[in-house]
């Protein structure tokens, strides 16, 4: 009888562990819930209040970007002017993502000069910290990416949770150079949680350059407490362009989990990804239609 029972038992419980790994296997398969809309990378977005519209993907220039050099930089002139020049006129993008530090003024240049200049959205950074300084490169970064104005200037990579009065005369450039229609908007990358909640708290800031990923992969804080500061930054018209959407590369491998994240969370007007070549970039601009 005992043997009987054991036997019973065991059997009972292989048959319940069966129907959970079914159960989990079934639920592997099912397709996720489907996103509000459609997106594609093409879509024209209006960056919050600054009526700036551009494509919902940017082509990023800064992969591996510092010291003046970035993966982009690296390609070469041809390859990676080609790859710009591809994302345009194939693709529909129309949103250019570069930096000083990153080096990619001079290729950026290059592209530009084969296109409508209205038609592109250019937006770079400045990692100087002086009013005296700021204005300078407002001169330098115009002369290297061959355009009499830049639409988007931003303060690159803040940290200081008081940045907002530490850094007051750089802002105020800024300001100065948005009412002499040398740039369209002004705005600021966060590289910490105390910047990102100064820039949303402050007036000046119309965009801002976040990072959102579902892992939290280089990112100011856990995703949802970031979502947070966002929805505050576009209740006051923020313009709001994610970045660090593969985490770094540590997504790479989940593309689509992660671009079907940054659209489903609702928050960024557009997103930046920089590509590596012209597979790479038509790789992600499907992901995003089939998100």
């Amino acid at each position: 009888m005992l043997r009987r029972d054991f036997l019973r038992r065991s059997a009972r419980t292989l048959g319940a562990a069966l129907l959970t790994k079914t159960a989990v296997a079934r639920a592997a398969l099912l397709e996720p819930d489907p996103l509000p809309q459609k997106f594609t990378a093409q879509d024209e977005v209006v960056l919050g209040h600054t009526g700036i519209r551009t494509s919902r993907l940017a082509m990023g220039t800064g992969t591996v970007g510092f010291g003046g050099g970035s993966n982009q930089t690296r390609l070469g002139t041809s390859p990676f002017t080609n790859l710009l020049l591809n994302g345009y006129n194939e693709n529909g993008l129309r949103f250019f993502d570069s930096a000083d530090s990153y080096g990619s003024h001079p290729y950026v240049a290059a592209a530009l000069k084969q296109l409508p200049r209205d038609k592109v959205t250019v937006l770079t950074k400045t990692d100087t910290r002086d009013p005296a300084g700021v204005r300078a490169d407002l001169d330098r970064f115009r002369r290297e990416l061959g355009v009499d104005h830049i639409d988007i200037v931003l303060i690159h990579c803040v940290t200081e949770s008081d940045w907002t009065t530490r850094y007051r005369g750089v802002m105020d450039v800024l300001s100065e150079a948005k009412q002499k229609g040398v740039i369209r908007a002004h705005g600021v990358s966060c590289h910490s949680l105390p910047a990102l909640r100064a820039a949303a708290a402050s007036p000046w800031v119309e965009v801002d350059l976040v990072r959102l990923n579902p892992i939290g992969s280089h990112m100011d804080a856990d995703p949802e407490v970031v979502i947070g500061v966002i929805k505050q930054m576009r209740a006051q018209g923020k313009g709001i362009i994610g970045m660090k959407i593969l985490g770094q590369g540590d997504l790479r491998s989940r593309p689509s989990e992660a671009i079907r994240y940054a659209l489903g969370t609702g928050v960024l007007d557009a997103f930046t990804i920089g590509a590596e070549s012209q597979k790479e970039q038509n790789n992600l601009i499907q992901r995003i239609a089939a998100a």
